[in-house]
This record gives C-alpha cells, structure tokens and sequence, in this order.
C-alpha cells in the first residue's frame, strides 16, 4: 500500500452519479490509467485509494475493438456484438 502525503490540500467536488476526479498528481504517483481498478480501504474510520494488481478484465467488445472496416456493413458489424 502506498501512501500518499500531498504537499498542499486539493478540494474535489463529488458529481450527481458519485463521481470525483482523482488528482493528476496522485494519479501519477500511484500509476493510476484509464481502465485501472482501484479498491477503497476503510481503515480506523479512514478510507485509502488503492490500486490494484488484478489484470485488466476484457470487456465483452474489447476483442471487437479495431476490426471493424468499410468492407462490413452495419448488419454485420451487429452481428459480432450479439451473444452466440
């Protein structure tokens, strides 16, 4: 677990859906990309951002991603998203 003693105070608002954007910097020290999992740890009342080490999980399209071309017409590109 790493922890994380930040230099000066950021104030993040939490959206509607509960959503809230975890600062650049912290994102860098804790090599936090797009699609990184992350778990929240409740610890004596406080709760840590950390980041896991499970592998990325494939999405069910993610396969699908970049074959699409010209070539396929959009009956056949819906083809590939229906489940067998």
């Amino acid at each position: 677990m790493v922890l994380l003693c930040l230099s000066e105070h950021k104030t993040m608002r939490v959206t509607t859906k509960g959503q809230v954007t975890i600062p650049r910097n912290v994102r860098e020290v804790l090599g936090i990309t797009p699609e990184t999992e992350v778990e929240f740890i409740e610890e004596n009342g406080r709760f840590y951002i950390v980041k896991t080490n499970s592998p990325k999980s494939v999405g069910k399209f993610r396969k699908f991603r970049g074959i699409a071309t010209a070539d396929m017409s959009t009956d056949e590109i819906m083809e590939l998203t229906r489940e067998p």
